[in-house]
């Protein structure tokens, strides 16, 4: 082969590597999404030039805490605030501080009494059987989000594979001897309130205005101000379809026709546990409509996940939307 011959097929090759390596790059970065993009919330981006709002630097307060915390301080992974100790018992380390560099503090995202937020898990009153024997699902790659862009869920993927055993104890009893308050006020509507995507979850636009609500369920803050302090006493209200709860009633009660299984069976007649199965009543609606879709999609596994594949298998976008908004109407 002369040099002209060579060198169109070194550039050939080059080109046909080049092509290669975008056509991998477009696919990575078009992940398909998942039908359930209410429950999945990403945060917003901010516009380009526009900046964050000057911070106030004052001490910070919440109704009925005689605490008072600088807005910095409620942003610490390793020492979240703790407005209303006098609520919950005294909290190990690895809650209260978790342990640096890599597992963060389980009160900062799951608030000192395990209440929750949308983003994450409640865990007060689960199981600690359970609790333990999902950290080890992280902890051996068995569970991840149907969403890797979302924060919250690739953060506690990591949290599972760096805790220790001692911690997971620790953390799993602590969490358990807690009694599950009523915690979302469910509601159902045909429109919602404009909203964006902050910290995971959904908040209100400024100035307010109305939508319609489609086939999703809007979780957000009674009170933002509150809820962006952490505050532990500081509910949410998830609006659901018109009708949704009275056909997420029927799935979950009789089975929908043989769509599904009666949830009853291994989660109880009040759906508040059995045995190591968790509750569901009461529970934040993101939350189990993720688990759900992460269940049915094969990207949350483990040895307890295998009995709901059955039950997940038939289930629609919709089926799902309106069991989480029946179970989150129970009282927990």
């Amino acid at each position: 082969m002369n040099a002209r011959g060579l060198g169109f097929g070194v550039l050939a090759t080059a080109v046909l590597v080049a092509m290669f390596v975008a056509s991998v790059w477009a696919q990575n970065q078009a992940a398909p999404a998942t039908p359930l993009t209410w429950a999945y919330a990403l945060n917003t981006p901010m516009p380009p030039g526009a900046q964050a709002p000057a911070e106030d630097p004052g001490p910070k307060h919440v109704p009925n805490s005689s605490a008072s915390f600088l807005l910095k301080e409620t942003r610490d992974l390793f020492s979240p605030p703790d407005w209303h100790p006098d609520t919950h018992p005294q909290m190990p380390d690895v809650v209260a501080h978790g342990r640096k560099p890599d597992v963060r503090a389980c009160g900062y995202c799951h608030l000192p009494n395990g209440q929750g937020r949308p983003e994450n898990a409640p865990l007060a009153g689960l199981p600690a059987g359970y609790i333990i024997q999902q950290m080890a699902d992280y902890k051996n790659g068995l569970r991840k989000s149907s969403e890797p862009k979302m924060g919250p869920p690739a953060n506690m993927l990591g949290i599972g594979k760096s805790a220790n055993d001692e911690e997971v104890k620790a953390a799993a009893q602590y969490f358990a001897s807690i009694t599950f308050k009523p915690w979302i006020r469910v509601v159902e509507t045909s429109t919602v309130p404009k909203t964006k995507v902050a910290g995971w979850m959904f908040v209100a636009l400024e100035p307010a205005g109305k939508e319609p609500i489609g086939q999703r369920i809007i979780e957000m803050p009674e009170d933002l101000e509150r809820t962006e302090l952490r505050d532990s006493s500081s509910t949410f209200i998830a609006y659901v379809p018109t009708g949704s709860i009275k056909k997420g009633e029927a799935l979950v009660t009789t089975g929908g026709g043989g769509k599904t299984i009666r949830c009853s069976i291994c989660h109880g007649t009040d759906l508040k546990g059995l045995g190591n199965v968790p509750p569901l009543a009461g529970r934040s609606p993101s939350y189990v409509a993720r688990q759900l879709y992460d269940i049915q999609s094969g990207n949350r596994n483990g040895p307890w996940t295998q009995l709901m594949k059955e039950a997940v298998a038939k289930l629609t976008p919709d089926d799902m939307l309106a069991i989480a908004a029946y179970t989150s109407s129970r009282n927990p």
